[in-house]
């Protein structure tokens, strides 16, 4: 059952430092600001992120860095971040980079109870160092065990009081994912509605998977990189 909460720095207020969060989003499109809003605010450091990428400086996941509050990363990309760059060559934070596709699939594999599998990605590069191999129908396959943590923050654009989760067009990437794979899962919404409001064949994450909901207070939705028509 799935527990309403009237604040963002309420819903997290359990997430210590030392913390694995797994941080839906695309860039900064689909991020649960409010929470990782909350997070900075709580002083929780030493923390281990699973996130696609390190958003940008100063917002985001970016503003935990700026604060070295981040002991490791999981992510796929890093680049929009000069200060993580930084960090990661001077030693001051420990960086996982994996392929965008295996990422995703790690996190599925957790929602779906599957402990690990068998993946051509990666294969005779770095990426399979240390990695069990294996040969099937002549072709070699690296094992890539399955990725979960103690948090996952989510951000919908619609909710209703059971926990049913709306997101709104690209915002949707990693988040619905990531929803099955927390032990914990927190999701940030824009609206709550009564149940039985929302189109059943509209839920893209049944609420069975979510155990906290928060109403966010303040939407920024900033730009990670504003193109103009001349």
């Amino acid at each position: 059952m799935v527990k309403i909460y009237e604040s963002s720095t309420e819903v997290i207020k359990d997430v210590v430092s030392g913390s694995t969060i797994m941080i839906g989003g695309f860039g900064i499109c689909g991020i649960a600001e409010n929470l990782l809003r909350a997070l900075y605010n709580s002083g929780s450091d030493k923390l281990n992120l699973i996130t696609l990428t390190a958003h940008i400086d100063g917002y985001g996941v970016g503003k935990l860095i700026d604060a070295k509050r981040v002991k490791s990363m999981i992510a796929s990309y890093i680049g929009e971040n000069k200060e993580v760059e930084r960090q990661y060559f001077n030693g001051e934070i420990e960086i996982d980079l994996i392929p965008q596709g295996t990422f995703a699939e790690r996190m599925r594999a957790q929602g779906v109870g599957i402990p690990a599998f068998y993946s051509p990605v990666g294969v005779g590069t770095e990426v399979a160092e240390g990695k069990e191999v294996r040969v099937i129908n002549g072709k070699e396959y690296i094992l890539e065990e399955a990725l979960g943590a103690d948090f996952a923050f989510v951000k919908a654009w619609k909710a209703d009081t059971k926990g049913n989760l709306v997101y709104r067009k690209t915002a949707k990437n990693f988040n619905p994912v990531m929803a099955t794979a927390g032990k914990i899962t927190i999701a940030e919404v824009e609206e709550i509605v009564p149940a039985g409001e929302l189109d059943p064949n509209e839920i893209d994450t049944p609420g069975i998977y979510v155990q906290r909901l928060v109403k966010g207070e303040f939407f920024e939705k900033k730009i990670e990189r504003l193109t103009l028509k001349k």
